[in-house]
């Protein structure tokens, strides 16, 4: 009888009990579950202060001249560019007065020009003694008054087209549209907000500090910080630290430049983790953890904790600054105790041996 399925070569056949043979010992002699004993490490101490974003360009533009608001391209969260136009008034009158000024321009350009040829017949004159020096004088009076009053007309004139200009108001810079102050329609005066922009690559986080820690923060401003935005960790440096201090909370604002793509927008809650100003801070022991073991559940932060009985159970923790390879733990984990490296592989198992 032949057979129903071809013969595999003894090649093949090697092949798949090679491929097979492994997955039957992992299936029946699971591999152990990789863990860390938490050990406490003396390390700087860090302080946790709750900040608020600012953007470092930010520019409310107003009006210069009166006028009713007549157009307004933008809306907020427009991104713009500069040069592009974010409102037009009402610049009929001026355009009338632009018009006119341009009309003086031309009726003192007229009267400038039959003085420099009147000017100049009297020199003719003169040259062949018909008329006299007081003459002379005269016609040169009327030109250099003549040629003074083109100039004046030309300077108003332009002017009013510098003045008709400002009904149509433009973005300064790159920027986004972070609120728009007026509707068509309404009556635009001078220094009344039209539009709020903001620079969206320039971004700052500002912290108040205590006073007390000023001087001992000066010191540290090289050293970089961790800060939190939207449950996402960054590292930023330099930062600076104003010279002034409020007098009503008596406490001392730090600027902490945001990385570009931090999707922080000004006036969002942030968080930062900058050196304690306390003298003998410095020793202060802390606990780490890898980040690679770090479970992320919504807002919620935990590790498997390693039983003496071998189970791993998943516990919350509170963390503090976070690097690329390890995290603070602030609370819900004590020295001594064993966290499991593989946060996926301790999720499917049930037990482990200790």
């Amino acid at each position: 009888m032949s057979p129903r399925f071809p013969a595999l070569s003894r090649a093949a056949l090697a092949l798949l009990l090679g491929a097979a043979l492994p997955a039957l010992g992992r299936a029946g002699e699971p591999a152990p579950l990789a863990t860390l004993t938490v050990a406490a490490a003396a390390a700087p101490a860090l302080g946790r202060h709750d900040g608020t974003v600012e953007a470092v360009r930010q520019t409310v533009v107003a009006a210069q001249v009166a006028g009713a608001v007549v157009a307004l391209p933008v809306r907020a969260g427009d991104r713009v560019r500069a040069g592009q136009v974010l409102a037009r008034l009402d610049a009929r009158a001026a355009e009338q007065q632009a018009g006119a000024a341009a009309a003086q321009v031309e009726a003192a350009r007229a009267a400038q020009q039959a003085a420099t040829l009147e000017m100049q017949r009297q020199r003719q004159l003169f040259a062949s003694r018909f008329i006299s020096q007081a003459a002379l004088d005269q016609a040169e009076a009327r030109f250099r008054a003549a040629s003074a009053q083109a100039e004046a007309q030309r300077a108003a004139a332009q002017a009013a087209r510098t003045e008709s200009g400002h009904f149509v108001v433009r973005a300064p810079y790159d920027a986004v549209v972070a609120e728009v102050n007026v509707m068509p329609g309404d009556m635009a005066l001078p220094g009344r907000a039209l539009v709020t922009l903001f620079d969206p690559t320039a971004l700052r986080l500002a912290v108040a500090v205590p006073e007390s820690d000023a001087a001992a923060l000066r010191g540290r401003l090289a050293m970089p910080v961790t800060v939190e935005i939207a449950g996402r960790r960054l590292s930023a440096a330099p930062w600076e630290v104003l010279p002034a201090a409020d007098p009503a909370t008596h406490t001392v604002t730090v600027r902490i430049p945001l990385p570009a793509g931090s999707g922080a927008a000004p006036g969002g809650f942030a968080r930062a983790w900058l050196p304690a100003g306390q003298d003998g801070a410095e020793a202060m022991p802390r606990l780490f953890v890898p980040s690679g073991a770090l479970v992320q559940r919504a807002e919620l932060r935990g590790v498997y904790v390693v039983g003496a009985d071998g189970r791993a159970l998943l516990r919350q923790v509170r963390t503090g600054p976070a690097g690329a390879e390890r995290t603070e733990v602030l609370a819900g984990l004590r020295a001594g105790e064993r966290i499991a490296l593989d946060p996926q592989a301790a999720a499917t198992a049930t037990t482990r041996r200790p």
